[in-house]
């Protein structure tokens, strides 16, 4: 039987007996009526083989595991084992006759070594698919991480302790139902209950707490109110979470309640899961804010005009800033993102609010000369569309930027604790919301607009090849931004690592000297501003030391100021400092060793308070900086996830996602989970010789630059293998514009066709001091999770952005605009949105 017909095995074998009846057609319609008519015809025509008469003689010695005897059938001589004799029989009583089929039958018995040595074969290819399966299931597993949502978590307003006894639920319709306590706080209550329980959600239930009546003087008769906020099902239980009913008070039990928690909530524990969650997720937003490649803009309404007010610096984005000052070092960012193009901008629908800019820069009589046009703009004017793409392309400064507007709102910019303001007075004032004067200020802002600068060396060589005409040229001036009518200022505010400090910090620039506790290697420089635990230095030379290393400061001009203190080895530690590592900012140790600097200091500013100048912070509002990175944390600009090393290998620790429903968006949920992506298309060329992630991270800390390359991808959600519905090539891999080309338009047939610009960076260290409120909670309670916690935190060591350029790749190699609409509009599957419930992770 060939392999075609053996999937039909089961049906052939029913057919046997009907073999030389009349009703054998009959039966095969019966049989296989849901097969065509073709595989029917193939299926008789098999029957029918087999029960033609057979004259060949069967000899089995030495090809069965058992011994063979003289068997002898219609005069034909056979040498035959027990079992071969009985399936021979058996098959002569089913077709009446030695047929091929009796043969066959008899030649594939089980013993047979032929057929048991095929079958090992078969069990050995289906254990290798299954462990090469299993392989690949497991290297899916290592690129699927968590989403995580910027300064977004639990906040919690009443400490909540773990605490398990037995409750009974009594719903509205005086339905009883038994569970236990999770965790219970002053004002809330989470309880287990069976999966049968019946219960609706902002429903009114008494609660009475039976493990408790024992021990404590309970109201038997009379339950807690609670309204029932939400319900999860999980393991074949119902969680529900329920909030006291403020308009049904006990103060009773409130009494009783507050007295047993504080009483209790060392032995039974805190539940901190919120508070760790936040710890992860503010130390994602330090490693990946600072290293984004995007530009936030902040734009208000001034004059009846949307203009760029605010931009936040970091160290990545900070390139952008630069390209758009002027010879007199002022910044022209408003040329980039004027008036026309946001009010352009503003007036798309939701998610479709960006566009690509290109400029380049002349220089005449020692002054710059800014050119910029985006591609609606280009699109009015196709005459000159080759002369300026074909013009800009060939001169240095030519860049190609991708702008992204999105909604913000001024309540975004309050970012407190996890914890609540009872725990200390340090939490209290941490907590506090931005100022009435900065929140007025804030609200007049509209819309955040994200800058990319997403130019490729294979974009420019491309749009090098625009032939156009001289003649052109002058006439594209009316792309040139005139010098005698400037944009609106827009004010920048650089990330800091520090956000609301406890003390106010002071300038004094002081010669000092510089002493590492453990090696013993010095260094000169100057002090910049103090506070009571505080001090940022400037070193004339690098800093050699560790970076985490405890140091000497040394004040020589300030010693003959006071004999109460020896202000020549006051100790402080390293939090943090700049790349170049010539500015630190330090930190008095704590304890007795770091008490003589802050005594120092304290007095200091005590006496001089009116003759030191505060630090500005560089803000001429107070508080705006921080309330700026906050809004801007929560409008992710694009698809992007930390990593963490593994051996030798760089691995997905957790990923951000932007809040448009980017096509990126469904290809790393195709084969993640809920709540979570899968970035294995990342490091698909991984085997290679030089793959991308892990050569690239080698770079960069050898170079100590981002490493920067185009990715393509064509998407084919139908295909149920995984790694044929995502085929990524990085922009390197091509030999030619016609292969990229190609690419593409095969993509676009298949499926949909992707184009990311891909950043790759380093990460800094974890800013502690920053987190230091949380953690210290956390190991109050629980000291091993917070170590456990801390050393997640340390062991993030890169991160990568991906922008979508799509549009623009398509654009730059003149993709029909009718297939540009299709592939923009590609229907993923009917996956529905892809970032709303990412949102709720």
């Amino acid at each position: 039987m060939n392999d075609d017909l053996s999937r039909y095995r089961g049906i052939i074998e029913e057919l046997k007996p009907y073999a030389s009846r009349s009703d054998l057609n009959q039966k095969v319609n019966e049989l296989a009526a849901h097969l065509p008519n073709d595989k029917r015809f193939l299926i008789k025509m098999e029957v029918k083989r087999l029960a033609r008469p057979c004259m060949r003689s069967v000899d089995l010695r030495g090809h069965v595991n058992a011994e063979c005897r003289l068997y002898e059938f219609g005069g034909v001589s056979h040498y035959l084992d027990d079992l071969a004799i009985q399936t021979f029989e058996k098959q002569v009583g089913i077709f009446g006759q030695f047929t091929f089929g009796v043969y066959e039958a008899v030649m594939e018995t089980e013993n047979n070594f032929r057929v048991m040595r095929e079958k090992a074969e078969q069990q050995e290819k289906q254990e290798a698919r299954q462990q090469k399966e299993n392989s690949h299931a497991l290297a899916l597993e290592k690129y699927t991480v968590p989403v995580v949502n910027l300064l977004s978590y639990a906040r919690r307003q009443h400490e909540r302790m773990n605490f398990a006894v037995s409750v009974e639920l009594v719903t509205s319709q005086e339905v009883h139902w038994h569970g236990n306590s999770v965790d219970i706080s002053t004002e809330g209550l989470q309880v287990k209950l069976g999966q049968e329980a019946q219960v609706e959600r902002n429903e009114l239930v008494e609660i009475f707490f039976r493990g408790l009546e024992e021990e404590f003087a309970m109201d038997k008769k009379r339950g807690i109110v609670y309204e029932v906020l939400k319900i999860v099902e999980k393991n074949d239980f119902k969680y529900l979470m329920l909030k006291r009913a403020s308009e049904i008070p006990n103060p009773p039990f409130d009494s009783f309640l507050e007295n047993f928690i504080h009483g209790n909530k060392r032995r039974y524990k805190v539940n901190m899961a919120n508070t760790i969650d936040a710890i992860f997720n503010k130390t994602v937003e330090q490693f990946l804010s600072p290293r984004s490649p995007s530009l936030p803009l902040f734009a208000e309404i001034q004059d009846g005009r949307l203009v760029a007010r605010y931009a936040m610096q970091n160290e990545i984005n900070t390139e952008i800033l630069d390209y758009w000052r002027d010879e007199e070092e002022v910044l022209r960012i408003g040329y980039l993102a004027n008036p026309n193009r946001l009010a352009w901008m503003a007036k798309q629908p939701a998610g479709q609010q960006e566009m690509y800019v290109f400029a380049f820069t002349h220089l005449q009589n020692e002054k710059v000369y800014f050119y910029s046009a985006s591609t609606v703009e280009l699109m009015l004017k196709p005459e000159l569309r080759h002369a300026y793409l074909g013009f800009g392309s060939r001169k240095v400064s030519w860049r190609v930027f991708k702008l992204t507007m999105s909604s913000m709102s001024a309540d975004q910019a309050h970012s407190p604790l996890s914890i609540p303001d009872t725990v200390s007075n340090k939490v209290k004032h941490l907590n506090q919301a931005p100022s009435a004067r900065l929140m007025s200020k804030l609200k007049k802002l509209r819309f955040i607009v994200h800058v990319t600068d997403i130019t490729s060396d294979t974009g420019q060589r491309h749009y090098n090849q625009y032939r156009f005409s001289r003649d052109n040229l002058t006439n594209l001036r009316i792309f040139g931004h005139a010098r005698n009518k400037p944009p609106a200022e827009t004010t920048t505010y650089r990330y800091h690592y520090q956000d609301k400090r406890m003390e106010k910090r002071y300038l004094l620039r002081t010669g000092i000297t510089v002493r590492d506790v453990y090696s013993g290697e010095s260094w000169q420089g100057v002090s910049e501003d103090i506070s009571v635990r505080g001090l940022r230095i400037e070193l004339a030379s690098e800093f050699s030391g560790n970076s985490e290393a405890q140091l000497e400061i040394g004040f020589p001009k300030l010693q003959p100021l006071t004999d109460k203190f020896d202000v020549m080895a006051l100790q402080y530690r390293i939090i943090h400092h700049n790349d170049e590592k010539n500015i630190l900012h330090l930190k008095a140790v704590e304890g007795q060793d770091g008490a003589i600097a802050r005594n120092f200091f304290t007095e200091l500013i005590k006496r001089n308070k009116n003759a030191l100048e505060e630090y500005p912070e560089g803000e001429d509002m107070p508080g705006m900086g921080h309330a700026l990175r906050c809004i801007n944390a929560k409008n992710t600009p694009s698809l992007a996830f930390v990593m963490t090393k593994e051996g030798a290998r760089y691995l997905p620790m957790a990923a951000i996602v932007n809040r448009r429903d980017e096509s990126i968006n469904h290809v790393a949920a195709l084969r993640g989970t809920e709540h979570q992506l899968n970035f294995e298309f990342m490091f698909r060329d991984r085997n290679l010789e030089t793959p991308f992630i892990q050569h690239g991270i080698r770079q960069i800390k050898l170079e100590h630059l981002p490493i920067r390359q185009e990715l393509y991808i064509a998407f084919d959600p139908s295909q149920k293998e995984g790694r044929m519905a995502i085929l990524p090539r990085f922009d390197t891999r091509f030999i030619s514009d016609d292969t990229r080309i190609n690419f593409i338009e095969q993509a676009m047939e298949r499926g949909q066709f992707i184009a990311l610009h891909v950043l790759l960076t380093t990460t800094g260290k974890p800013d502690m001091e920053l987190l230091e409120a949380e953690m210290s909670y956390v190991s109050m309670y629980a000291i091993h999770r917070a170590k456990e916690l801390e050393a997640r935190l340390w062991s993030i060591m890169a991160c990568a952005h991906l922008v979508d350029i799509t549009e623009e790749v398509l654009g730059r190699y003149n993709i029909d605009p009718e297939k540009i609409r299709q592939n923009r509009q590609f229907n993923h599957a009917d996956a529905g949105s892809v970032i709303s419930p990412l949102l709720q992770a």
